[in-house]
């Protein structure tokens, strides 16, 4: 059949690559010029399955008053006369329970093993490259409480089979020699052995490409004005010039649910602004081999090549894209004290994105209350993370066929009950 693909990020690009596997002709819309110019373009680079969580969990509303508080802390909040960012700001807050967060991480983590699984399949099939490494991700903790504290998430991990190691200090050394250097104390560490690194917006320009090879047409500069919905299903898009198809995916990120709310379908995804800074290795004994995320600051440093990326920082500020200039000292901070010297920040981009966010923490994946529209939303942090498994979910959807892990729960439905 044919499905049209609204979307031209990780998310969209998957989807396409994995329909056009199943053999539909495949047709993808973007109002961007080329694929990867929004969320996807300069994300951390971590495809860390094992750090796949919810932003809502036990404890956040006091930790985020603190880093409020804190003159470069991961979080800031530029509140809004918007209802929907008051209640999704809610809806997140009620998911901040312990049953919660872990049923929500429970959803999670499978998907992310499911995609990274996906990704090695996709990687040795096709020998597509994108600076990717296979060293796994390193979650550093600068004191005791903050290691004493993951024990939900051990819970999870052990749950699903997840492997990792506790570190001390000295095995997070050993683990990323650069940390030899740092000029701040390290309690421990919880390495995940199986995660990856990789630049995303390289992954998506390059299986593009691939796309292409498979016969999928890519509608580059051609903004999607509406979803136009009678007789019970969508009949077609409105771009440039209409679109039609026998079937529809929405993944079009934080403004996915304008479109959704359009059809009388609300969601709450709501975007939250991160930053980063791509800056040129300057000394590769000092830098990191893999991922480090630093829990103090909320921050991930991902080696890529020649080039290190610095990403972190959540904005809740709206749709606003505005590069706040205050915003850069938490992720120099951060690469300074853990891998001094191992960047040249005077070279460093400066970037920020909207992570299209759910109140829970899972995306939404599935098929609408229009029998042939379907959505790939709400990944948040994860989007390169859950990619593949998402891409590959709904391809297995719409062809008719069971998706290969368990799904409830993922749905829309969710937020219609």
């Amino acid at each position: 059949m044919k499905v049209i693909v609204v979307g031209g990020g990780v998310i969209g690009v998957t989807t396409a690559y994995y329909l056009a596997e199943a053999g539909h002709e495949v047709v993808v819309y973007d109002r961007q010029k080329g694929p990867a110019q929004e969320t996807s373009y300069a994300n951390s680079g971590e495809i860390s399955s094992g750090c796949a969580s919810p932003l809502a969990a036990p404890g956040v509303p006091l930790k985020a008053l603190k880093w409020l508080a804190m003159k470069d802390g991961p979080f800031s909040f530029r509140p809004k006369f918007d209802p929907k960012m008051w209640m999704w700001l809610a809806r997140m807050l009620r998911n901040c329970t312990a049953e919660r967060y872990q049923a929500n991480k429970s959803l999670m983590v499978p998907l992310a093993e499911y995609s990274r699984d996906l990704l090695r399949v996709l990687r040795e099939g096709t020998d597509i490259a994108y600076d990717e490494l296979s060293h796994g991700t390193l979650q550093l903790f600068r004191t005791q409480e903050q290691l004493d504290g993951i024990g939900s998430d051990l819970a999870v991990l052990d749950k699903f089979e997840v492997p990792y190691e506790i570190l001390d200090a000295a095995g997070c050394i050993a683990a990323e020699p650069g940390l030899a250097g740092a000029r701040h104390d390290i309690a421990g560490g919880l390495r995940l052995p199986d995660d990856e690194t990789g630049d995303c917006r390289l992954f998506v320009q390059r299986l593009t490409e691939l796309c292409v090879e498979r016969g999928v047409v890519f509608k580059f500069g051609q903004k999607v004005f509406s979803i136009d919905a009678w007789a019970g299903k969508v009949q077609r898009i409105t771009a440039d010039g209409p679109g039609e198809a026998d079937a529809f995916v929405l993944a079009a990120g934080s403004y996915s649910e304008r479109f959704m709310r359009k059809l009388h379908q609300r969601l709450p995804v709501y975007p939250l602004k991160g930053y980063s800074l791509t800056v040129p290795v300057a000394n590769a004994v000092a830098a990191p081999v893999s991922t480090v995320i630093d829990e103090t600051y909320k921050v991930a440093i991902t080696r890529l090549g020649d080039r290190i990326r610095i990403g972190g920082t959540v904005e809740m500020s709206g749709f606003d894209l505005t590069l706040h200039e205050s915003r850069r000292a938490p992720l120099e901070r951060s690469l300074g004290e853990l891998f001094p010297g191992a960047g040249d920040l005077r070279e460093a981009h400066f970037w920020c994105g909207l992570r299209p966010m759910t109140p829970d923490g899972p995306p939404i994946l599935g098929r609408t209350k229009l029998p042939n529209l379907y959505i790939n939303i709400g990944h948040g942090m994860l989007g390169w993370t859950m990619a593949c498994g998402s891409g590959k979910i709904l391809a297995d959807m719409i062809s008719g066929r069971e998706p290969e892990i368990d799904i409830s729960g993922l749905g829309p439905a969710r937020f219609w009950g």
